[in-house]
């Protein structure tokens, strides 16, 4: 993997990830999660997460959000697409995540608002992001771009947001952001977005799935992840550290589609 340079390596894709508390991961890391895959890395985010530094690259073991996570979809999405891919090939993320988080809190011109009457334990995660998740999901992201390409985003939020009919166009407006922040084209970049616990294991936010759903008539160039048959860890709202390692290669698989590889 190159590390910063005259000119980002194109055999370095880059992904960007973000939500709430099941892309932060709440799996219990065992053994096998801790094998290093020495072509998944991970930009610290956080200053304070597993003794990284700030815009530093890493391999990617859990917790690879931050120290409030634990394993999550990003640990099996990165693990499947290296070995998906050509061994030329590095994948890094760059992840921010705050559990139990509402979208406002990525939308730059409310997230203000939202951080005054946010719960002290939600503020102090906050501040792991310098007060302001999106802004430092893009600072850090242009740090990446000169290591290497950004290939897609991904996003695992709604569980705060259960049934909200304006959730997809609110997502559009964040999506849309980090494009033009970041000098990005959607048709380059896909937006790749999981389903919350299903009703079959009668998770909590399910009825959000079906507005979910709806994503791809917002954004033509998002892919909604299925949650199906992913059990959750025993509260109905975050998944199980099996369903996690299948959520992530789900993930994987469909960006490999999507790369026409």
């Amino acid at each position: 993997m190159a590390e910063s340079s005259s000119k980002p390596d194109p055999n370095f894709h880059i992904y960007l990830a973000f939500g709430q508390s099941n892309m932060e991961g709440q799996g219990t890391v065992d053994t096998q999660d801790k094998i290093e895959e020495k072509r998944f890395k991970v930009i610290s985010t956080d200053n304070d997460c597993a003794g990284r530094k700030l815009g530093q690259w890493y391999p990617a073991i859990p917790p690879i959000v931050n120290n409030f996570g634990k394993l999550g979809p990003l640990d099996y999405f990165g693990r499947t697409l290296v070995k998906k891919l050509p061994e030329n090939i590095t994948i890094g993320v760059v992840p921010v995540a705050i559990a139990g988080c509402d979208i406002q809190l990525f939308e730059e011109e409310n997230y203000k608002e939202y951080t005054y009457t946010a719960p002290d334990w939600m503020q102090d995660r906050i501040n792991h992001y310098g007060g302001n998740p999106f802004r430092r999901l893009v600072d850090i992201a242009k740090i990446a771009q000169k290591s290497g390409i950004i290939k897609g985003i991904l996003l695992h939020q709604g569980e705060t947001n259960n049934g909200q009919e304006d959730w997809p166009k609110r997502i559009k407006v964040i999506y849309e952001a980090l494009l033009k922040e970041l000098n990005l084209k959607a048709e380059n970049v896909p937006l790749l977005a999981g389903e919350v616990v299903r009703s079959e294991y009668e998770g909590v936010c399910s009825p959000h799935n079906e507005i979910i759903k709806k994503l791809p008539d917002v954004i033509p160039t998002a892919h909604v992840i299925s949650a199906e048959g992913l059990k959750d860890e025993g509260d109905n709202l975050h998944f199980s550290s099996e369903s996690y390692r299948i959520f992530g290669e789900r993930y994987a698989n469909k960006m490999f589609e999507l790369l026409n590889c």
